[in-house]
């Protein structure tokens, strides 16, 4: 959510000055290091910045992997313990002090700790934000008319970018699906419609790095969540836990 918000601001963005002594701390260990590294792959794909766009993205996106695939773990342990935090929250509904000692005890009891899955996710933002300024600040690419397959890196692409964009983007959502609530699940229409609006009038950069973004994503989340699988195991558990309610419904009405 911050990395979309963080694209709100791109207008305000100045161009990167590599050398620029005034340069913010953020700047000068974070973007100014992915902008050169991001020219330097440019310079060995036959000056092709949304290439360089491509590997910058894939190699950040592998770096950070270890921090997704523990924040997944701990997504799962925390999904594995809802039938018993179900349990204890209909047995101390009255009382959520001890409710809360309770879930504690089960949290320790299981090695699960409720704030693991958050910390690889703030990790990850500086990084991925940093990034994003890398390719929107650079000075080979702002300004210099950059083109790439039929667009301008610099200018918005108003057809085709900003389709695949939110096409991306509701995929990576339906990998995901398995593990959302269905509170949640309506961030799966939401999320593409903005993508989508913002595609149309930043530039195509922004667009490009967005959609390699998304498939690398949703590859990693088919073999992280198990793919349609997992969409799959959660529907026929849902159609389970229905039935079985209304098994518990039809004695107590026979009672």
């Amino acid at each position: 959510m911050l990395l979309v918000l963080s694209g709100c601001s791109s207008s305000g963005l100045s161009v990167l000055d590599y050398n620029d002594p005034t340069n913010s701390f953020f700047s000068k260990y974070l973007i100014v290091p992915l902008a050169s590294l991001m020219d330097w792959f440019a310079g060995l794909l036959f000056n092709q910045y949304g290439l360089a766009i491509l590997v910058i993205t894939v190699l950040i996106r592998l770096i950070i992997l270890p921090l997704s695939l523990k924040q997944f773990r701990s997504s799962k342990k925390m999904q594995e313990l809802q039938p018993e935090m179900k349990k204890l929250r209909d047995e101390h509904k009255a009382n959520p002090q001890k409710m809360q000692e309770e879930t504690m005890k089960l949290y320790q009891k299981h090695g699960v700790n409720p704030l693991a899955g958050c910390l690889p996710a703030i990790v990850q933002m500086p990084i991925l934000i940093a990034l994003y300024q890398a390719i929107m600040r650079n000075p080979n690419i702002v300004g210099h008319g950059e083109h790439f397959l039929w667009f301008q890196l610099d200018q918005p692409e108003k057809i085709w970018l900003p389709i695949i964009a939110a096409a991306t983007t509701y995929l990576q959502q339906l990998f995901m699906q398995s593990q959302m609530n269905s509170q949640m699940r309506i961030i799966m229409f939401i999320f593409p419609v903005m993508i989508y609006v913002m595609a149309l009038q930043f530039p195509a950069a922004l667009a490009l790095y967005w959609i390699y973004g998304n498939i690398f994503t949703s590859v990693q989340y088919y073999f992280m969540y198990g793919g349609f699988k997992g969409k799959t195991a959660v529907i026929e558990q849902s159609a389970q836990s229905g039935k079985g309610s209304k098994k518990k419904s039809n004695k107590k009405a026979s009672k």
